[in-house]
C-alpha cells in the first residue's frame, strides 16, 4: 500500500500513472493481453520503452495466459517494494461458461466434464454466487504455481499425480460479486474464440492436445446455446477468479469453467490507464 514519503508524478512519455518508491525505481500499469504470460508481457515492455531495456523487472500479481488486464509491473528499485503490491486488492470482470468443466478451470485446459446448463436461471445463479461473498477458504486450482512438497501445484497436475497430494487452501475476501448479464453463445462461435485464443499462447500448454479434445466436444452443426454469466468481482489479493467459476458451477450442480477473465483493477491502478 502507498506508503506517507511516496507521491504520484505523471510521466507525460507514457500517458499513464507511475509512483517512483525509490531512487531510480518506477511502478507500471501495464495491460497483459490474452496468450501472454507475465514474463512475455515484461519483455513487450523493454522493447516499448527502451529505457527499461537493461532495468530489472518483476510483476506483482500473476496473471494466467487466458487472462487479460492490468499487470503491475516493479522497475528497478521498485523491485524491494513488491510484498506491498502483492498485497493490494483486485477487480475483475468473469465471464463464466455452463456447460464445460477442465482440469484448468479456464479454456487452456483438458475438458473433464460436460453437462446441459440451459435450465439455469439467473436467480440460481445469483443464490450461487453467496457462497462466495464475504471471507471464505478457497482451495489452489490444480493448475496454479503454488509450492506444495518441493513442487509447484501444475507440475504435480502435468504429471498425473495430483491425486497424491492434498491441495492447499487460503482465506480470500470478495468485497463485492455480483451477476451483470446472462447471455448464450453457440459451439460455432465457441470453437471460433477457442481457436483464436489458444493460438495466441505460446510455449508448451498441452494446446494441441486440448484443441482435440475441444473440437471433440464441440459440434460445427451450431444447433446447441450454452447459458454464459459476466460476473464482476471485488475481491482480495490471492482469490481466484477462476476458481470461482469453477465452484459456481459445482455448487449449481453443472460444469462450468472461465471464459473470459479481465482484471479490471490492482489497488488504484484502472484499466482504463494500462499501457497496451
Amino acid at each position: 500500500m502507498p506508503q506517507e514519503n511516496t507521491y504520484e508524478v505523471k510521466d507525460r512519455r507514457m500517458g499513464d500513472m507511475v509512483h517512483p518508491r525509490t531512487v531510480g525505481g518506477k511502478v507500471l500499469n501495464l495491460y497483459k493481453q490474452v496468450g501472454e504470460t507475465p514474463r512475455e508481457r515484461l519483455e513487450r515492455l523493454r522493447a516499448q520503452k527502451p529505457e527499461c531495456a537493461n532495468e530489472v523487472l518483476s510483476y506483482a500479481g500473476r496473471l494466467d495466459p487466458m487472462a487479460e488486464g492490468v499487470l503491475i509491473a516493479l522497475v528497478g528499485s521498485a523491485n524491494k517494494m513488491r510484498d506491498a503490491y502483492l498485497d493490494m486488492s483486485k477487480e475483475y470482470t468473469l465471464d463464466v461458461l455452463f456447460g464445460f468443466s477442465t482440469d484448468t478451470y479456464d479454456l487452456l485446459g483438458k475438458v473433464m466434464e460436460s453437462g446441459d446448463g440451459t435450465s439455469i436461471k439467473r436467480s440460481a445463479i445469483e443464490q450461487g454466487l453467496n457462497e462466495f461473498r464475504g471471507q471464505f477458504s478457497q482451495e489452489y486450482p490444480p493448475f496454479s504455481s503454488k509450492p506444495v512438497d518441493g513442487k509447484s501445484l501444475f507440475e504435480w497436475a502435468r504429471g498425473g499425480l495430483i491425486g497424491n497430494i492434498v491441495l492447499p487452501r487460503r482465506q480470500v475476501n470478495t468485497y463485492d460479486i455480483r451477476l451483470s448479464e446472462i447471455y448464450k453463445v453457440s459451439d460455432n462461435e465457441l470453437l471460433s474464440y477457442l481457436e483464436e485464443t489458444i493460438a495466441k499462447v505460446q510455449g508448451d500448454f498441452r494446446q494441441e492436445e486440448i484443441l482435440r479434445l475441444w473440437h471433440r466436444n464441440l459440434r460445427k452443426q451450431n444447433d446447441r446455446l450454452f447459458p454464459c454469466a459476466t460476473i464482476h468481482i471485488s475481491c482480495s489479493s490471492g482469490t481466484y477468479a477462476r476458481s470461482i467459476a469453477h465452484g459456481l458451477g459445482q455448487g449449481l450442480g453443472v460444469p462450468a469453467l472461465a471464459l473470459r477473465i479481465l482484471r479490471t483493477k490492482v489497488g488504484d491502478y484502472s484499466v482504463e490507464k494500462s499501457l497496451k
